[in-house]
């Protein structure tokens, strides 16, 4: 069932962004040889025929190139492997005489072809982002808690106010902060900050301290089950071996069914010396380990924001649902940057098997609350990985549509195209480097899952 749910998902993003494709191809005029959902061989192919569409078994790509009557119409395919799709163009990827081939068209027409993929990515995680906010609401960034004496009291910032800005970052809910904080930890720099009370904005400057937390080391969804969806090198949870898409289900005789159980018996019960028993879930089998909250030296500014979800208006359901993609929109890119600088491991990268695990883990512990709750859960992975998708297509990577929207660009400034075969060349070393790097994530989730 796991991998049913998570194929659909796959599906149903990859589809999605291939739509995109098709419907601006077809709006500008470009024939699209085939539409196909999966790839390798075709199982089933609709095809145009004088009594309108009809389906044909297992069609070779010999019949399919050279049946006359099909020349002229786009053919709809269902392939072998559940894993992506496409939308083929005539004249993408050669030089084609016709009025109708992508090759023919205007570089504007082009370029918005190429780019409707990765924005209908942004659509599809806009659009359930709509019924997640409408049910669930969403996490505003407000004070929860003020540290007497800290350098947050002293300058006068209370429970409720709302930061707006942290160090010239616009904050719109809650997790912009604790996302903030995590790709930057404070250090003895000044902080900048604006919050609104009563409708009034105000400007401080805090002086971050030194202070002695507890801490386990790990990050988790903001909402549904609690997923773990981080974790911190030679940090309690990490070196008791959970893992990236754990559950946790139960600390010691407190039952944890989602995110606010969690978040509520941290504060009723802040972490100390004292070691909890955590139960979790992975692959639906519950594992137990005895951690010992680890003692950290960090910098701390003397609040606390909120992690909490509050219901809204039908204006308000539209800004965040926009704000909830443009934060997992920014936050993809920061962890890219992550990547670059090297402080992201490899256990921390996952590929298809690994996102199909954290599905499974999802759904398993989601399922008992309800279809409501599995549904919550599901869209909300789904909005996560179609904003991932919409992103890393946008990457000026060759052989993605980033790479291919570099070329379009160039052509702009140039006022002609680059050479096809030379783009051509690009793309296809950019395709074999894909390759090799799926390959890598491939077997990295292999021994993952071995190890686990």
């Amino acid at each position: 069932m796991n991998i049913i749910i998570a194929i659909l998902i796959f599906s149903l993003i990859i589809i999605i962004h291939e739509l995109g494709h098709f419907l601006l191809a077809k709006k500008n005029g470009i024939f699209v040889t085939e539409f196909s959902i999966g790839m390798g061989p075709r199982i089933l192919t609709l095809v145009k025929t004088e009594k309108g569409y009809r389906p044909r078994l297992f069609l070779s790509q010999h019949d399919f190139e050279t049946t006359p009557v099909w020349r002229d119409t786009t053919k709809y395919s269902w392939k072998l492997l559940p894993l992506g799709g496409s939308c083929i163009m005539m004249g993408e990827d050669e030089l084609v005489e016709d009025e109708r081939a992508f090759n023919k068209k205007g570089v504007w027409a082009r370029i918005s072809v190429v780019f409707a993929g990765p924005f209908f990515n942004f659509i599809l995680a806009f659009v359930l982002a709509i019924f997640i906010i409408s049910i669930i609401g969403y996490d505003p960034a407000a004070v929860t808690s003020v540290v007497k004496d800290s350098s947050a009291a002293q300058a006068g910032i209370q429970e409720g106010d709302v930061i707006t800005e942290f160090n010239g970052n616009h904050i719109d809910i809650g997790r912009d902060v604790l996302t903030y904080l995590q790709f930057y930890p404070l250090s003895d720099e000044k902080v900048n900050l604006t919050y609104k009370r009563d409708g009034v904005k105000n400007n401080v400057t805090l002086t971050p301290r030194m202070v002695k937390t507890y801490m386990l080391g790990f990050g988790y969804e903001p909402s549904g089950v609690a997923s773990i969806t981080s974790l911190y090198e030679d940090m309690p949870l990490a070196k008791a071996g959970l893992k990236n898409g754990d559950v946790i289900v139960k600390i010691d005789d407190t039952p944890i069914k989602d995110v606010n159980d969690l978040n509520q018996y941290f504060q009723e019960n802040p972490l100390s010396t004292d070691p909890l028993t955590l139960t979790y879930s992975r692959d639906g089998k519950q594992n137990t380990v005895v951690v010992t909250p680890a003692l950290i030296k960090s910098y701390s500014v003397g609040f606390s924001i909120n992690q909490y979800r509050v219901k809204t208006n039908v204006l308000g359901v539209v800004k965040y649902s926009a704000v909830e993609v443009k934060y997992w929109i920014k936050t993809t890119i920061q962890s890219l940057g992550q990547i670059i600088r090297g402080k992201v491991s490899k256990d921390d990268i996952a590929g298809p098997l690994g996102i199909v695990s954290y599905i499974g883990n999802a759904y398993q512990e989601s399922k008992s609350e309800g279809a409501l709750s599995v549904f919550l859960q599901l869209a909300y992975i789904t909005i996560l990985l179609s904003a991932n998708l919409g992103v890393m297509n946008l990457l000026p990577i060759p052989a993605l549509d980033g790479g291919r929207l570099v070329f379009l660009i160039l052509e702009v400034f140039r006022g002609k195209p680059v050479d096809q075969a030379k783009e051509g060349l690009v793309h296809m070393i950019g395709l074999v480097a894909l390759m090799i790097l799926m390959v890598f994530v491939m077997f990295n989730d292999i021994s993952r899952l071995f190890n686990s």
